[in-house]
């Protein structure tokens, strides 16, 4: 029984060993020749610009606050059978690239940063001579990104900032599987009407200095499967299943003659 009871031992260790080398760091790292790359630094910041079907949240304060009410796209909530507050309406960026504002008309607004949009509603209000002291505020109410593919829980996800990497909408995700195939990951995204396809390599750290680190609204992400380690997983099954049958034919022979 002793003889026996090693076996079992000897057969867990020698699982575990074929599990770990099974999976090797070359194909699991980030990043692999970080320490050879010599960092680039940023001119421009990065900052999303505004596209068609954004939706936008822009708020109007000033002084006097019967003044600045009817440039304020808002909803009573009475209409909802509430009582009391306001509901602001995000103004949806048209097929043409624009938005329609209470006051000021429609205003093309489709490539323009948020900052620029915020000077030129400001400039009109103030230069126009409608609002003394205007104060605007415009934010993105829609900026999501789409991760699927080979992570632990693709899905879309609503992103809390407005500049975001492709690392941190792979966190948002749960990361890579191990099954992952981590130097062919597609960047699918809308340029000017037209859907491109970029290909990014996670393996090397060309991807910190690209223009494709930072995501645009609507980016989706797609990790496809390693085929390395979909053959390496079949073959294990087939090699463990022969492993297993051997040394359940010995440990067999072993009792029987234990017996004698």
């Amino acid at each position: 029984m002793k003889l026996i009871s090693k076996f079992k031992w000897m057969l867990l260790l020698a699982i575990g060993a074929f599990a770990v080398s099974c999976t090797s760091s070359k194909e699991i790292l980030y990043f692999q020749d970080i320490d050879q790359t010599q960092m680039k630094k940023i001119e421009e910041q990065y900052e999303p610009v505004i596209m068609k079907d954004d939706k936008l949240q822009i708020l109007i304060s000033g002084p006097d606050k019967s003044v600045v009410t009817p440039y304020n796209f808002t909803l009573s909530d009475n209409l909802y059978g509430s009582v009391g507050a306001q509901s602001v309406v995000p103004y949806l960026v048209d097929s043409d690239g624009c938005i329609d504002m209470p006051g000021l008309g429609r205003l093309k607004v489709e490539g323009m940063r948020r900052v620029d949009l915020v000077n030129k509603i400001t400039d009109m209000l103030r230069d126009g001579g409608l609002i003394k002291d205007p104060v605007v505020s415009v934010s993105f109410m829609n900026y999501k990104v789409t991760v699927l593919g080979e992570v632990r829980n693709p899905g879309t996800y609503v992103m809390d900032s407005e500049r975001n990497t492709i690392l941190q909408a792979l966190g948002k995700a749960g990361d890579l599987l191990l099954t992952a195939k981590r130097d062919d990951i597609i960047l699918i995204r809308d340029v000017d009407g037209k859907q491109t396809h970029i290909k990014i390599d996670l393996t090397k750290s060309d991807i910190l200095n690209s223009p494709y680190f930072y995501l645009h609204q609507n980016d989706v992400i797609y990790v496809p499967q390693s085929a390395t380690r979909v053959m390496q997983g079949t073959a294990a099954l087939s090699l463990w299943s022969t492993v297993l049958s051997s040394i359940t034919t010995l440990v067999t022979i072993v009792t029987l003659l234990l017996k004698l």
